[in-house]
């Protein structure tokens, strides 16, 4: 297979957001049942790059994330940001911090708090802006997605599109090196999925900031990465990384391409593949 490291990686030529996984294995429940959810994984992420995960259900996409997030102990390997250690011997569990920020697959805005009021939170909670300054550098956010006229409005008075836009902005303006999306999208119609894909490309074009982005949906995957990780059965490791060599910015119009098309047949027959080995399992273990 071949390696692929950051210096041969697409993405902003920026400084910030290298991400190292190294033969990560995780264990949980060492002395009990013993289940090995992730095995030696090793991934190599740009700064600036667009990382797509795909794999078949419970193949321990989610576990990485956590692992990166500081969520979840490792139990061998080691993972880096910008080549500082997260975790990895003598430290199993990373720090959680606003140079990794995580939005889930579940809204988590605070209702009782406007949009606005929801972006801001993170710089005053850690003192790094005024409320004054903060609330102002939240409008200004909210502006540049799409979301100016809606800055006093609260989560339960607009769309999930528009709340779960003001997720991804309440994360960005942490400036975080790595945001980390956990199919963020999943339960979204065709049409407000596709409207979100623009407005995260054009805060991506605008930020650059290293994505590490979980989903399900291939179309998705190659839309909006500059890779797709394909990931094995549990325990999951790397399978197969397809290079998205697709020119940014995107749009729409790239779907009906021949490029596009190939890159999602290719992606289609590697997660295959492990989805019919993730089914046998599952009848050898009903069995």
């Amino acid at each position: 297979m071949q390696k692929y490291t950051a210096s041969n990686r697409p993405g902003s030529p920026q400084s910030r957001g290298a991400l190292s996984i190294r033969n990560v294995s995780k264990v949980y429940d060492p002395e009990g049942v013993n289940v090995m959810a992730v095995d030696h994984c090793s991934m190599e992420i740009a700064p600036g790059e667009v990382c797509m995960i795909v794999g078949p259900s419970g193949c321990g996409k989610t576990t990485l994330l956590n692992a990166i997030a500081g969520f979840h102990s490792i139990t061998t390997g080691e993972i880096r940001l910008d080549g500082e250690l997260l975790c990895g011997p003598g430290k199993p569990l990373a720090d959680q911090g606003a140079d990794r920020i995580v939005v889930f697959q579940q809204g988590a805005l605070f209702p009782w708090k406007t949009l606005a009021e929801n972006v801001a939170y993170g710089p005053m909670v850690q003192g790094v802006l005024s409320k004054r300054r903060a609330i102002e550098k939240a409008r200004d956010m909210l502006a540049e997605a799409g979301l100016g006229d809606f800055g006093d409005k609260y989560p339960g008075e607009v769309s999930s599109g528009m709340a779960r836009r003001a997720e991804i902005v309440r994360a960005l303006i942490n400036n975080p090196r790595v945001l980390l999306l956990d199919e963020p999208y999943r339960a979204m119609d065709a049409l407000t999925k596709a409207i979100m894909h623009e407005a995260l490309l054009e805060m991506y074009d605008r930020t650059k900031v290293t994505i590490f982005f979980i989903t399900h949906d291939l179309e998705e995957a190659i839309f909006l990465g500059d890779r797709v990780y394909v990931l094995t059965t549990r325990p999951c490791s790397l399978k197969k990384v397809v290079d998205v060599k697709i020119p940014r910015p995107r749009n729409y119009e790239v779907l009906t391409s021949e490029q596009f098309r190939l890159l999602v047949e290719e992606t289609k027959d590697a997660v295959h593949e492990e989805a019919i080995k993730a089914f046998q399992l599952g009848e050898r273990e009903l069995a």
